[in-house]
């Protein structure tokens, strides 16, 4: 850790990953949302995106771009209680089963894992 702390860049890039994931992290789940929240969400997202727009590890201003492109879908993410945890799991797993059988099995393989699966 002491090392990062002699760079500035990873100094920088340390704090916007953890202030990032304390936003995320603070999110919705299980919460009784207000319009105060939302507001205090949407404005913390917005002033991070400005601090990772600026800062010298392209990596993270191209996210924080990216990130600002889609800004509604970050903002629900952020302020809405419920997810879709659920359902994109049940695709990575279908996605999974069918990757195991890519070039070794027809249809009929596929279908039988799919469905023994669920």
């Amino acid at each position: 850790m002491r090392r990062v702390e002699q760079d500035d860049t990873a100094r920088t890039v340390t704090g916007l990953a953890g202030r990032f994931t304390a936003l995320v992290r603070a999110a919705g789940k299980g919460k009784t949302v207000t319009d105060d929240q939302d507001a205090d969400a949407a404005a913390d997202i917005s002033a991070w995106i400005t601090q990772a727009r600026s800062c010298d590890a392209p990596a993270i201003a191209t996210f924080a771009s990216g990130l600002e492109a889609d800004i509604a879908a970050v903002r629900a993410a952020l302020t809405e209680p419920w997810s879709s945890g659920q359902a994109e799991g049940q695709v990575n797993r279908l996605k999974l089963i069918k990757r195991q059988c890519y070039g070794r099995a027809g249809l009929n393989l596929l279908k039988c894992r799919m469905v023994l699966a669920a």
